[in-house]
C-alpha cells in the first residue's frame, strides 16, 4: 500500500521557503540525518513523503546523541569550518543563517517579561551564560525534540520538521534534545546523560580534532538556558515535567 504524502501548512510563503531552505542544507552538508523525500513544493506549504513510526524515548537516548554527533561533525566538515559567531553565515541562495546570540537574548528578554525569570539578576545571569557558551567550533541547531524525529518499525532514525535551523555551539542542540526528553517522560539519571554526551563527542571527534571537546559542565549550561528558554511550552505537546534551572533565581 502506498502511503498518501504528509503536507505541512504554513503561516507564510516565507516560513515555507525558510522550510525548504533548511532541508536543502540539510541534505546537502549534514547527510548522516535522513530526511523523508520533498515531494512538493507549494506557495505555503511542503509535501513530504510519509514515514509510519513513533517519536523518540529516552532509551533511544545513545543512539540519538551519536547520530547528532555525526550530524554536527558532517556539517563542519562540510561547511561551518569558517563559520563563526561574529561573521554572518550564509546559505547557498545568500540569505543568512540565524546567529545564536541574538536570537535567544531577544527569547530571553521576554521570558523574563512573562515572568519565567523573576527578577532582573536572574535575567543578567542568563544573559552572561549565555554569552559565556558562544565558543568553541560551531554546529547547527535544529530543534531536537521527540517529535522532530521518527523511529521506524525496521530501526531507522528519519530526521523531520525543518522550520528552525540556526547557528549553534556544539552540544547545544543535544542539551535540547535531553532537555525536552525530561520534560516529556521526567527526569533522566546522570548516567544516561553522561553516556549521551561520550556518545556524542566520540562521533563528532572523527571529523576534527576539536569536535570532541564539550563536557558536562557546559552541557549543563546549555540545559540551564533550555530550561528558560523551553519554560513556556511545559503543559503543551506533551511536555509535563518541568525542568529546572541550576541557577539561583531561575524557575
Amino acid at each position: 500500500m502506498t502511503l498518501l504524502p504528509f503536507t505541512k501548512h504554513y503561516e507564510t510563503p516565507e516560513r515555507a521557503a525558510g522550510a525548504v531552505r533548511h532541508y536543502r542544507w540539510i541534505k546537502e552538508h549534514a547527510k548522516p540525518l535522513r530526511q523523508p523525500a520533498l515531494h512538493e513544493i507549494g506557495p505555503a506549504s511542503l509535501a513530504f513523503e510519509r514515514v509510519e513510526g513513533r517519536s523518540v524515548h529516552p532509551e533511544d537516548l545513545p543512539r540519538m546523541a551519536k547520530l547528532l554527533g555525526h550530524a554536527h561533525g558532517a556539517a563542519w566538515h562540510s561547511d561551518l569550518q569558517s563559520a563563526s559567531l561574529g561573521t554572518p553565515h550564509q546559505f547557498n541562495d545568500g540569505t543568512p543563517f540565524d546567529d545564536y546570540l541574538g536570537t535567544r537574548e531577544i527569547a530571553l528578554w521576554r521570558r523574563h517579561e512573562q515572568g519565567y525569570l523573576p527578577n532582573k539578576a536572574a535575567l543578567y545571569a542568563m544573559l552572561r551564560l549565555l554569552e559565556e557558551t558562544a565558543q568553541g567550533p560551531l554546529a547547527f541547531y535544529k530543534d531536537s525534540n521527540p517529535r522532530n524525529f521518527i523511529i521506524t518499525a525496521a530501526g531507522d532514525i528519519v530526521t523531520v520538521d525543518t522550520d528552525d535551523l540556526s547557528i549553534a555551539p556544539m552540544g547545544y542542540d543535544l542539551a535540547k534534545l535531553i532537555a525536552t526528553l525530561h520534560l516529556t517522560y521526567g527526569p533522566l539519571t546522570d548516567q544516561a546523560v553522561n553516556a549521551a554526551l561520550c556518545a556524542y563527542n566520540t562521533a563528532a571527534g572523527c571529523y576534527g580534532s576539536r569536535l570532541d571537546a564539550t563536557n558536562r559542565g557546559r552541557l549543563d549550561d546549555f540545559l540551564a538556558l533550555h530550561a528558560v528558554l523551553t519554560a513556556p511550552y511545559v503543559g503543551r505537546n506533551g511536555y509535563r515535567w518541568p525542568l529546572r534551572s541550576h541557577l539561583r533565581g531561575t524557575p
